[in-house]
């Protein structure tokens, strides 16, 4: 996975701009291709002349970061599903007050590779905590953000399994290394939480090339910038 733009210095809304910014994340198992989606849409906002702020989950800030060495590194195993949720969520909580929603107050697009569906997926399903009682602690961790749209880029547990291997070999983090029964809960709890909320959700089969999924993602994420209007300088500023 890639690493997020650095994080900016926290800022106040401008007097000139107008309008909240778009909150585009990605979502999908280890393996469906999240970083590659997350940086060419990045390239064709910033191409098309789009203030855009790109991130990752968990991380986005130093408190952010250091915690993600915390939870995903196998050094640290064993860690119990509580703790791993607790360490997701606060991790969370510092991305949203300390980058999210300064940026998207100062009208900038943000494109985050995963959110609060992830642990939704991987703590409340995938460890048997409850997808709803997981969703509920992020919902607090967040102040109740919800991004404007969720791009679920789905793929069989096997599938994702096969290509972390013909990226890293048989390392990874502590949640890749997972068996894919772990990931196949993870994926059905993904496909559950779109069906709740369809018009959040762009679901598509990852197992296509990538640039199909590009062009739709691009699509779909412009039809979203054409409902927020890009701000513009007040006259004479």
């Amino acid at each position: 996975m890639s690493p997020a733009d650095p994080a900016p210095a926290p800022a106040a809304p401008s007097p000139a701009r107008s309008g909240r910014g778009v909150f585009v994340v990605f979502e999908g198992g280890d393996g469906a291709g999240k970083s590659t989606q997350v940086r060419r849409l990045v390239e064709t906002l910033r191409a098309g002349g789009h203030d855009v702020v790109r991130t990752r989950e968990p991380g986005g800030t130093p408190l952010g970061e250091t915690l993600r060495g915390l939870v995903l590194d196998p050094a640290h195993a064993p860690v119990d599903a509580r703790t791993e949720a607790l360490l997701f969520a606060a991790a969370r909580a510092a991305h949203v007050e300390q980058l999210i929603r300064p940026a998207l107050a100062a009208g900038r697009t943000v494109v985050s590779d995963r959110f609060a569906d992830s642990s939704a997926a991987y703590q409340g399903a995938g460890r048997g905590l409850g997808v709803d009682r997981v969703a509920a602690l992020n919902d607090w961790a967040t102040a109740g953000l919800v991004p404007d749209l969720t791009v679920l880029l789905d793929v069989p547990a096997g599938t994702g399994r096969a290509r972390r291997e013909l990226r890293d070999g048989r390392d990874g983090d502590r949640l890749e290394t997972e068996p894919d029964a772990f990931h196949d809960a993870n994926r059905q709890a993904f496909l559950a939480l779109a069906a709740r909320d369809p018009g959040r959700y762009l679901v598509l089969d990852a197992v296509r090339p990538p640039e199909e999924l590009a062009a739709e993602v691009a699509e779909a994420v412009h039809a979203r910038l054409a409902g927020h209007p890009r701000p513009t300088a007040e006259v004479g500023a």
